[in-house]
């Protein structure tokens, strides 16, 4: 795909809200459709370019799904048999775990491990 002006991308953002009635059951052959499609791909290739959204780093996860747990740092280190330090240094980004540890992370806080390797 040629590169989307900011002109077409707007024209689709409003084009988009103008289409957003049709309901999930239209036939995929319904030109209206056909066009809400069309509308919404010029609306994702142009913020992929312009506003693209970073995967969050491994301490990111680790910090936010300890927060979605209600789990304390030093608890999951009791959990890994590892020292509060060492959670700690993983929490800030300062080192990352090794494989096997991370395997455990997920497990325990509930990430999916293609999450954790920021696939």
């Amino acid at each position: 795909m040629t590169a989307i002006s900011e002109k077409q991308y707007n024209f689709a953002l409003k084009r988009i809200e103008e289409l957003l009635p049709i309901t999930d059951d239209a036939s995929r052959n319904d030109p209206l459709a056909i066009e809400l499609s069309l509308m919404s791909d010029i609306v994702i290739e142009y913020e992929k370019e312009h506003f693209p959204i970073e995967k969050p780093s491994v301490a990111e996860v680790i910090s936010d799904a300890l927060t979605e747990k209600n789990m304390t740092q030093k608890q999951l280190a009791i959990e890994l048999g590892l020292s509060p330090s060492r959670i700690s240094d993983f929490v800030a980004g300062k080192s990352e775990p090794s494989l096997r540890v991370a395997g455990e992370i997920c497990r325990i806080l509930s990430i999916s491990p293609a999450t954790m390797m920021r696939l």
